[in-house]
């Protein structure tokens, strides 16, 4: 079954932020998080005319939220998912626009000052200068982070324990005080992924790629790369059932105000 797995994972296509493939089978399951993302955005999707979606990935999430806005943008810097966001958003009015992947942070982004009402961003790294432009007074930041976590999974492929960062809920309210926001709710959770098989291990990390990472920081998972290390994760399931990995997840709705200092 090993190999089976393994040849499953290795032809499975990937597109968007679409984990379908492993989600409708239950091969992969996450633990439910302290909030939900719809309601969070939902009376601010009611009263917004202008939104915008930040790494909207292929449209997945977005195109289920409703009502969208009457003026509804969403932007995507890996290029393969701005054709799939296209495709998926256009016939719902969105527009898809695709940013520079030299921006990482989105820094720059296209559009005029203080346009939007709305801005939310599921996992996509941001800016808080720069929201900060392109909100209208008034406007609502809402995001949804991924933190620090999956050591497990990083030291049973890499035998090396993960590298601490400063990615944490209180440095990135500061960083959005900082910018001028008002914080008007902040939350932290850890959320579990558990896999039951070591194709949806290997499926899951050929999607993301990132989280093993050689010695200056470039993504490193390749199935063939790591063969070895999955036959042990293999062994692992088969004793156990599963393999569970956890990280932190963090929830802010940050507010522009209507008076801007300076």
């Amino acid at each position: 079954m090993f190999e089976k797995y393994i040849e499953q994972a290795r032809n499975a296509s990937f597109s968007g932020w679409d984990f379908s493939f492993m989600y409708s089978t239950g091969r992969m399951r996450e633990t439910p998080l302290k909030w939900n993302y719809y309601n969070l955005l939902l009376p601010w999707l009611l009263t917004a005319n202008t939104m915008l979606d930040m790494g909207t990935g292929g449209g997945e999430v977005l195109s289920g939220l409703r009502p969208l806005p009457p003026n509804t943008y969403a932007t995507e810097q890996y290029l393969p998912n701005v054709s799939v966001a296209r495709e998926r958003l256009e016939p719902l009015g969105v527009t898809v626009i695709q940013i520079n992947e030299v921006y990482q942070d989105n820094e720059v982004l296209p559009f005029a000052n203080e346009i939007f009402d709305l801005i939310i961003n599921r996992h996509e790294s941001y800016h808080p200068p720069e929201l900060m432009r392109i909100l209208k007074p008034g406007g609502m930041f809402i995001t949804q982070q991924v933190g620090q976590g999956l050591w497990n999974i990083k030291k049973a492929l890499t035998g090396q324990e993960g590298p601490k960062t400063g990615w944490n809920l209180e440095t990135l309210v500061r960083g959005l005080e900082s910018a001028g926001f008002q914080i008007m709710d902040a939350m932290e959770d850890n959320q579990v992924i558990r896999l039951y098989d070591v194709g949806a291990i290997a499926y899951w990390l050929k999607a993301i790629p990132w989280i093993i990472e050689d010695a200056i920081g470039v993504p490193d998972f390749t199935i063939e790369k790591y063969k070895d290390q999955l036959w042990e994760l293999h062994l692992q399931i088969e004793k156990d059932g599963f393999y569970d990995c956890s990280h932190a997840m963090f929830m802010i709705m940050a507010k522009k105000p209507v008076e801007v200092n300076g």
